[in-house]
């Protein structure tokens, strides 16, 4: 499972799923059949399909929702995986670990259970891909909220020079978590891990540092140039996605944090290049001594795949779980040809699915997809943008 898995907006004729809490809606009894014939479906539990929809029928008339069992949770959070139009990784989407806490509410103990949550997906880098449940969204209250895109992310730091050390794109998260009471670190380093924000319904989002123990990094290397190593960077092992409210039968889950593990793309030919991000491909290409008088010497595309290669070497050599876009696009192939065998259309985002760098060596840049459903449940809802401040 890699980091890209995202799916569609949500739907427009239901209560937005925003970080600034609405008022949550009632279920529609539909919604909740609908996937309970499907769960009842695929797994044949003991209890009849008819007795489980009249029970939740009820619920649902008596409070505006209903409770999901835990194997119909399990199932569920499996099926918006198998859903999730933009992850390339879904062939293994029924090894899924599915850590259910819908008892948990109060933003201390999420923050808690979000390092409980590392420390069960990293197993000393062999990388696990887990999920772990909080409570759901009621028509009374909405379910707490992380406001982190990922449980582990690197502060951007903005410097008197007006640019930034560290990432990037966190600079705007970086001065909202100093505003509410994040001691930035002194000095600021590149590296930094941002803490949670995590908040409670509608209550003031609080801020939790993330236990250094449950954070395993890996320092990268190239296989070739040992001057890499000098260049002292690193990055997390586990990529928990933590902002996408999980949808089930009409029960939303706003605060669901999943993750799988990486692709070297991801890291090497993204996060660490990208010009809003480290922008480290002019460092690369000059310590590789390229000439960078003109794109056309595709200096740029050299220094990428050096990048790439220092990333996969790391983790390799570290014994993290990694996966290469060339492997990982030939069994995203083998789970579309499982998914037709079933009867199951394959839903795929083209543009996630195809790597971003040698996209056109890899066997998923030959082919169509079926278009993407943005109706399709479940499913990990894209977050709404956060209102300005």
């Amino acid at each position: 499972m890699a980091t890209n898995a995202a799916v569609p907006s949500p739907r427009t004729d239901q209560c937005p799923v925003t970080h600034t809490p609405p008022t949550p809606c009632a279920v529609d009894p539909a919604e909740a059949q609908e996937f309970l014939t499907q769960f009842h479906a695929e797994t044949e539990p003991s209890d009849p399909l008819a007795r489980r929809v009249w029970q939740i029928r009820d619920e649902i008339d008596a409070t505006g929702t209903y409770a999901h069992t835990p194997e119909e949770l399990a199932f569920g959070a499996r099926l918006a995986w198998r859903n999730a139009a933009r992850c390339i990784g879904r062939l293994y989407w029924k090894s899924l670990y599915v850590r259910d806490r819908r008892d948990v509410t109060s933003p201390a103990a999420i923050a808690a259970e979000c390092g409980e949550h590392l420390r069960a997906a990293t197993r000393d880098g062999r990388i696990r891909s887990t999920i772990t449940v909080f409570a759901p969204d009621r028509p009374d209250a909405p379910g707490p909220r992380i406001h982190n895109d990922q449980l582990i992310r690197y502060a951007g730091h903005r410097t008197p020079a007006g640019d930034v050390r560290g990432d990037g794109k966190y600079a705007d998260f970086t001065d909202r978590a100093v505003a509410l009471g994040w001691p930035r670190p002194d000095p600021p380093g590149r590296f930094d891990v941002l803490p949670l924000i995590v908040s409670a319904g509608d209550g003031e989002p609080q801020v939790f540092e993330v236990p250094p123990d449950v954070v395993l990094e890996v320092p990268l290397s190239h296989p070739d140039h040992e001057w890499f190593a000098e260049l002292r960077l690193r990055w997390h092992a586990v990529p928990a996605i933590s902002n996408m409210p999980l949808e089930i039968g009409g029960v939303t889950y706003p605060a669901a944090p999943f993750n799988g593990w990486y692709l070297g793309t991801e890291i090497g030919a993204r996060n660490l290049a990208d010009v809003d991000r480290y922008d480290l491909l002019p460092v690369i290409a000059e310590r590789l001594g390229l000439d960078t008088s003109s794109e056309r010497t595709l200096w740029r595309d050299r220094a990428l795949v050096e990048m790439v290669r220092a990333v996969q070497h790391s983790f390799d050599a570290a014994g993290v779980t990694m996966a290469d876009h060339h492997n990982e696009s030939r069994r995203f192939l083998t789970h579309v040809e499982r998914e037709e065998r079933a009867g199951r259309r394959c839903p795929a985002d083209w543009s996630w699915i195809v790597p971003p760098v040698s996209g056109g060596l890899t066997p998923v840049y030959h082919r169509y997809y079926d278009d993407p459903d943005p109706a399709t449940r479940p499913a990990f809802l894209l977050p709404a943008p956060r209102p300005a401040t």
